[in-house]
Parts: structure tokens; sequence; C-alpha cells
């Protein structure tokens, strides 16, 4: 819950901008008209501080022209678009650090039914095509300030050939159960092992209750359910102490979770960083015990020559090992769609 939320007057101008204004509204959240389209008053005296003002904040605005030109976003989907940036969770290894400029506040936009328009553009003729909301943000950690996400839901419901996907650390789903989703959007839970979400996850539901509540996006209508698709994100997968032990408990609470037939995947994501994001997050939490020993990691190199540091190719293989055999004995129907 914000401790203020800022509109811009472009935002304000926009039919959704004035849909968000009524629900912050309805949450008595304190609010400011802003006299111009440019986001003052973020930083405060060093890094930590303007973190902290940032996360306290949400703006409401309109996306620029340059999110209408959208990017693809392999292997998670073929394309990725943005109902807004900034996340209110506090994860001590945030992959939005060094990704987006500035301090970062929570921007909610307000054009969002000439975002959803754009995306028929990208559409393949005959052809599934994907579409991940959620690169920049966590879509259901603000969904009660903005329901846009369940905007999405129901237009991806209406189209024939575009199925949507969204992953979240929050648990709040009951708004979406009854959606007219007709099978085209894909829920996702992100977890992790109990000593890395407890420690390094600030600000989320709990594992269990994000289980929790893909379990009731699995379900059966007739069951009080979604009757949606669903995934899991396990990610940032790291090789701490006795980490087979830790992450075998988190695969017996996901089985005791979803003990019924249902239409899964899971996405493994190891844990990598950027001299960039290390600088970032180490302003943002001087304290945390993350590793981030360039020691103990490789050097990856995209075709750019940006470089991010990974874990030796032997960790790789072997955590890559474990998780495949354990997601295939305990989920034989389910889906790996990548290791990374």
């Amino acid at each position: 819950m914000p401790e203020r939320a800022l509109f811009t007057p472009a935002a304000l101008d926009e039919s959704w901008g004035q849909q968000i204004l009524r629900r912050v509204q309805a949450l008595n959240i304190p609010i400011e008209e802003l006299p111009r389209n440019r986001l003052t008053g973020l930083r405060g005296e060093d890094e930590r501080d303007t973190y902290n003002i940032a996360k306290r904040t949400l703006a409401v605005v309109t996306a620029p022209s340059s999110h209408f030109k959208l990017s693809p976003i392999p292997p998670s989907a073929d394309w990725q678009f943005h109902l807004a940036e900034g996340c209110p969770a506090h994860c001590q290894y945030c992959y939005l650090a060094g990704s987006l400029s500035g301090p970062p506040v929570i921007r909610a936009f307000a054009n969002l039914p000439q975002i959803l328009e754009n995306l028929a553009a990208y559409e393949l003729q005959g052809q599934i095509t994907t579409y991940e909301v959620s690169c920049y943000t966590d879509p259901l950690g603000i969904e009660h300030l903005t329901g846009s996400l369940a905007e999405c839901i129901r237009y991806f419901g209406s189209r024939n050939d575009a199925h949507l996907r969204w992953v979240s650390k929050f648990d709040a789903v009951d708004s979406l159960l009854e959606l007219p989703h007709n099978n085209h959007t894909r829920c996702r839970m992100s977890v992790n092992a109990t000593p890395i979400s407890a420690r390094l996850e600030g600000g989320t539901a709990s594992v269990v209750s994000r289980l929790g509540a893909l379990r009731k996006l699995a379900l059966p209508r007739e069951c009080g359910g979604g009757a949606y698709p669903v995934g899991l994100v396990i990610a940032p997968i790291m090789p701490i102490d006795d980490w087979q032990m830790h992450y075998s408990r988190l695969f017996d609470s996901i089985s005791e979770a979803l003990d019924m037939n249902c239409d899964l995947t899971f996405e493994l994501i190891s844990h990598r960083f950027t001299p960039r994001s290390k600088q970032v997050l180490q302003s943002w939490y001087p304290q945390s015990k993350l590793d981030m020993d360039e020691a103990n990691r490789s050097v990856k190199r995209n075709k750019f020559g940006s470089i991010k540091y990974v874990y030796d190719a032997v960790t790789m293989k072997t955590m890559k090992r474990f998780f495949e055999d354990e997601i295939q004995r305990r989920f034989p129907n389910a889906k790996i769609l990548y290791w990374t």
C-alpha cells in the first residue's frame, strides 16, 4: 500500500487513469495532482533514502511512445508489453536494478486501452503469439490499485491467437478467479527455497501463500477456482548450503498445493548479476548477505559485449540435472519450458 499517489495531467485525461484514481481514492491514499507531466520530489539524501521514498510512491503516468514498439523476450514469450514499471516488493536480488533509470518509483500506465489495442499488430496469423506482461513490475502486487491485470486477462480472453503470461510473488488472486480468460492466460508464481525467500524477498507473500494462490487459480470453476493454466518460476536458483534438501522441501510444498490435474509449466532461472545491478543493489541493500562475489562466478557475454556473472559450468550442470529429475519424477505431465 503506497503512502502517496501522484497523478500527471496526461494520466488524468485518460479514462483508465480516472478508473485508477477512483480505486486509489477508495483506499484513502493521499493523492497529489502534479502540475506537469514530469515526476519530481523523489530524490532523498542518498541512494538508500531515494529508494525508500520511491518504493512508497505510486505514480500514475502515461506510457511513452517508445513502449508501443514491442521487444521480443525469449525464452519467456514472443513479445513483452508493460502495464507498469517498478515493483512494490523488496527482493535483494532484484532484476530491475540497473534495468530502469532513475528512482524505483512504481509507475502505473493510465493509457492501458491504447497499450492493449497496439498488441494486435504483433499477432501472427494462424499461430499462437505469446505476450509477457510482468517484466518490469509485479502486476498482482499493484492490482488492487490499478485493476490493469484483470483488464489484460479480459482482453486476451477475447483474442483468438494471442496468449498472456504473468508472474507474481503476491497472493491476492480472488478478483481474478471469475474472469473470462478462455484459457488464454497462464498465471505463474515465482517461488524459491525457504532460506532464500525468507531472507531475500522482503515485502512479498510467503511461498506457502503464493502456492495457495496458485492452487486457487488452477482449481476448476466448480471447485471455486479460476481454471487457469498455471506455472511456477523457480528463481533465482542458488547453490546455498544443503541446497538439494531445501529445494526438495520446496517441491514437497508444490506437490501438496497442486495435488490435482492441471496445466502446469516450470521455468528454471539461476542467479546472475551484472556490474551495474551489483552496484545498485548494494546501494539499496547495504547489509544484504546476497553472494555477489565475482571470484565465485563465470563471465557470460552477450552479442553486444555486455557481461553477466553466472555460476560455473559444473555447478550449472549439477543444478539443472537435479531440478529436471525432481520435476520429471514428481510432475510427469508438466512441461519444463527452459533452464537458464
